[in-house]
């Protein structure tokens, strides 16, 4: 790249790989959490769905709105077209060539159609039982109900939620002052993997654990200097 094409190396290096196959940084990141928070929280305090579940799954399945079924659809959740759906629609290449994939005039419809999906499936009915506030249950049974095929999918969820501080607008809702306990990075460490924490960079990491930044990427089969909050990576 040009010296203008080259990003600062800072915390916005901890780039996220969406489910839609777009990379998004952290201030495209907090500008979608702004445009969206208010909606999310109203979702909530009607259907019941932490905020921060939406917002974070909003982030992830669009792209923080680049991806192309936001961008083309404003289909912010990947949510197909299944039996019944009577609106506009589009083709997209997802688990198979050309599937339907519904379309909103607006996101906030693509929000509020979440959320119907959520409220209105049986499968996903044991979440509903969970605590409002807690986030880190509600991702890993969104997981275990069949919503992503990710093993990692709670891990990036919880992710988000911890890194932009999304338990925030849950607290807001619910009015209680919840804040995550501070994870120790070195307890992060695993049958020799170390979990992706904020501000980590590819180069920090190999200084941490006195490997090449070349080791690093060999040993995860990492392409470029792109890592994720959450991310589980081979230090030996």
């Amino acid at each position: 790249p040009t010296k203008s094409e080259t990003k600062p190396k800072t915390d916005s290096e901890v780039s996220l790989e969406a489910t839609s196959n777009v990379k998004t940084y952290a201030q495209e990141i907090q500008i979608y959490v702004d445009s969206f928070k208010e909606i999310a929280q109203n979702n909530m305090k009607v259907h019941g769905i932490p905020a921060s579940i939406t917002l974070a799954q909003g982030i992830l399945e669009s792209g923080a709105g680049k991806g192309k079924l936001a961008q083309s659809a404003n289909n912010h959740f990947g949510i197909k077209c299944h039996t019944g759906w009577t609106g506009e629609s589009v083709k997209h290449d997802d688990d198979a060539a050309q599937e339907c994939f519904r379309k909103y005039n607006h996101p906030s419809e693509s929000y509020r159609d979440h959320s119907y999906f959520l409220t209105s499936r049986s499968r996903y009915s044991n979440l509903f039982k969970l605590d409002k506030g807690d986030y880190e249950s509600w991702a890993k049974g969104l997981k275990d109900a069949g919503y992503a095929t990710d093993k990692k999918y709670p891990d990036k969820l919880i992710g988000l939620i911890e890194r932009f501080e999304l338990y925030k607008y849950d607290n807001e809702v619910l009015s209680r002052n919840y804040v995550p306990a501070k994870k120790d990075p070195l307890v992060e460490i695993s049958e020799g993997l170390y979990t992706i924490q904020q501000g980590d960079t590819l180069y920090s990491l190999s200084k941490k654990f006195n490997l090449s930044v070349d080791d690093l990427k060999k040993l995860n089969d990492i392409s470029d200097n792109a890592i994720n909050i959450g991310q589980k990576i081979k230090i030996k």
